[in-house]
């Protein structure tokens, strides 16, 4: 008797084929939905294409993101296309501080109302809100105070612009500075009230245009108008950020195209998980894992 209830036991937890492949199924669906919870809520990954933060970061870097820091968010858009879905934050641990190397969706040029397409940008955060940024031959000042220099800051051109050279492609429009000598200029923030004045509109038309997700900036003889209403005066909406590379002389960055809005800022990069070299084509891949930079490997950025 003893014996033929072992057998019924046994017989009853052998797994059929059927019974194993929907174990399967539920160990995959289970698999993803904790991979897409990580990448979602805990840590993104993020692909280094440029040499603005070299030698911090170098080209051919992939990034772990810590997410959660400034308030994980649910996808902002889809997968390896350029379509922008709505989306929630949480609440953040802390707001961005100076220093911190920050991976942000790129708010697009100088004057544009958004880029053409969806690009996440790594950059050290150089102001938060209120900070006034000053750069007098390529020396970064914050508050009147020199801003303290990253480990792996560089200068590749050991010309200086002069003060009294200005550059067209500088932010803000038709502003006296270049990318050595700058501001002094001050980072926005949430609830600050800008006045407009023909003189300064545009320096505000474009942020003002993104806050309200349309072009709503208008200038009628010498009366500004916001939404068809006039206006010398606007609340910001949100708090601003001021970004740089650490390779300062070939860096795009906020001294081109302005100041980050926080809503654009995705996490804190934090760690090297692999490195390699970018100029070999996928198709060589031999070569291509042959270049693997293992000294990078699990590296902590800062």
């Amino acid at each position: 008797m003893t014996l033929f209830k072992k057998e019924e036991k046994a017989a009853k937890f052998t797994k059929t084929p059927q019974n194993k492949f929907f174990e399967f199924i539920k160990n995959l669906l289970f698999a993803a939905l904790a991979a897409f919870f990580i990448k979602t809520f805990l840590i993104e990954t993020s692909r280094v294409p440029t040499g603005s933060m070299e030698k911090t970061i170098m080209v051919g870097d992939f990034l772990f993101v810590n997410k959660f820091i400034y308030g994980s968010s649910s996808p902002r858009s889809i997968p390896f296309t350029n379509i922008a879905l709505p989306y929630f934050t949480l609440p953040s641990i802390r707001e961005p501080e100076r220093g911190d190397i920050v991976v942000f969706e790129y708010p697009g040029d100088r004057d544009e109302m958004k880029p053409a397409e969806i690009t996440n940008y790594v950059k050290r955060c150089v102001g938060t809100p209120g900070d006034t940024i000053t750069i007098e031959d390529k020396v970064v000042f914050v508050n009147n105070k020199e801003s303290l220099r990253p480990p792996n800051i560089q200068y590749i051109n050991p010309y200086v612009n002069p003060k009294d050279v200005s550059n067209p492609r500088i932010f803000p429009q038709n502003s006296p500075f270049n990318e050595d000598n700058y501001g002094p200029l001050i980072v926005p923030g949430k609830g600050d009230v800008i006045p407009l004045t023909v003189e300064n509109i545009e320096q505000w038309r474009t942020i003002i245009d993104r806050e309200f997700g349309r072009r709503v900036v208008t200038v009628e003889g010498s009366t500004i108008m916001i939404d068809g209403k006039p206006a010398n005066s606007y609340t910001l909406k949100q708090d601003y950020y001021f970004m740089m590379g650490d390779n300062r002389d070939d860096s795009a960055d906020s001294r081109f195209w302005g100041f980050v809005p926080r809503d654009k800022i995705i996490g804190q990069a934090f760690m090297i998980y692999w490195s390699w070299d970018p100029n070999i084509p996928f198709s060589d891949f031999v070569h291509l894992l042959g270049s693997v930079r293992l000294g990078r490997i699990a590296k902590l950025v800062h």
